[in-house]
């Protein structure tokens, strides 16, 4: 499972090193006395008190609760937006929270760690070698896809000139200054996306969906990111996303839903506190978690939240389709017959080059007068 594999972030509890050295032995003897559930509760009720009781949150927070009192935050985000970094920022810090969950699965992690010029950069260079990437860990249908998809984002950067995700790295920093904050992972894995929603395409609507991501040129300004927070217009524009490809929303965006909907509430599960034996009885209480999605699940995460939730079927792969094979085969015809046509262009070019040179004419030459005196 991915939630094995999510990386946690966390702040380290102050060190009795940090005491000055000369200080009395008592002290000393008493830092060393304290046992590691008594540093635990000391420092979880330093986050209780920093914690606030009624927090003052953003508007693109959604609050949702669980059966066993754990409370959980939903950010909704635009990606390409400096208003939410802040809405990331302030939710954290008022809420304290003891998980963050993030829209990112671990095929795109390495953005948290990426500075804003380095994913400027990898945003606009959209290159061969990339693409060969993409086919081979993903095959040649849903690689292609990715490339496409990145084009799209390559767009949106390099009109607005700003990278995405730059809410997600704010919350991988906010979540290590808060004690005990783990940070995991909560999108299904993009190769799963990816060939689910190819699966669930016909072959003409491969073809229009290809057309239409490769000559896409309409100019975005910050403005246009910016409204996509409202949701009146979100829905809007999923009403005409869906009467063109029901079937690529449905695995792109509502089986994600259900993923993060999941995700968040395996998150939101109560906290057992430590104890300071065996014979002492197990303790638990509420978790507080913050999730950070796209303003455009936030709807769906709502929808799902009461019911009882089963990843594993929308986490299967379906075999390719006859439309699939046929098209793979159109795309692998149209790459070897532009190479061969390339190459036979090349070939025809350099012949004619080399005839049309003196020596050349001059060798021609004498071997027609060879062969006619013979």
């Amino acid at each position: 499972m991915e939630e094995e594999q999510q990386p946690e972030a966390a702040a380290d509890p102050m060190s009795s090193s940090d005491a000055p050295e000369d200080g009395p032995k008592e002290t000393s003897s008493v830092s060393q006395n304290i046992s590691d559930a008594d540093a635990f509760k000391i420092l979880l009720e330093m986050k209780m008190k920093k914690r606030q009781k009624k927090p003052t949150l953003p508007s693109t927070v959604t609050e949702l609760d669980t059966e066993d009192g754990s409370k959980v935050y939903v950010v909704g985000t635009a990606h390409f937006s400096d208003s939410s970094k802040k809405d990331v920022v302030k939710t954290i810090q008022e809420v304290q929270p003891d998980v963050v969950v993030v829209e990112l699965c671990q095929y795109r992690v390495s953005m948290l760690k990426m500075d804003e010029k380095t994913l400027l950069k990898e945003a606009k260079e959209i290159n061969l070698e990339k693409l060969q990437q993409a086919i081979k860990q993903n095959g040649v249908m849903s690689g292609l896809m990715q490339m496409l998809l990145l084009k799209v984002s390559a767009h949106i950067t390099e009109q607005l000139g700003m990278a995405p995700g730059g809410e997600f790295r704010e919350a991988f920093k906010e979540a290590s200054k808060v004690p005990f904050c783990k940070f995991h992972l909560g999108d299904r894995p993009i190769p799963v996306t990816f060939k689910r929603a190819i699966a669930a395409l016909s072959f003409w609507q491969k073809v229009k969906l290809a057309w239409g991501l490769c000559f896409l040129s309409d100019p975005i300004s910050k403005d246009d990111v910016e409204k996509c927070k409202q949701k009146d217009l979100l829905e809007q524009m999923m009403a005409e996303m869906i009467g063109e490809f029901p079937d690529l929303h449905r695995t792109i965006v509502s089986e994600r839903d259900i993923y993060l909907t999941y995700m968040l509430k395996q998150a939101a599960k109560q906290i057992e506190l430590p104890r300071a034996s065996e014979t002492e009885p197990r303790k638990y209480i509420p978790a507080v978690v913050v999730g950070v999605v796209g303003m455009g699940h936030v709807p769906g995460i709502e929808k799902n939240w009461n019911s009882d939730l089963n990843i594993q079927e929308i986490m299967s792969v379906p075999p390719p389709s006859a439309s699939s094979k046929i098209f793979k085969f159109v795309i692998k015809a149209t790459v070897f017959g532009l190479m061969g046509y390339g190459c036979y262009r090349i070939g025809q070019r350099t012949v004619q080059f080399i005839l049309s040179m003196p020596a050349a004419q001059s060798y021609l030459q004498k071997l027609t007068e060879i062969r006619s005196q013979h």
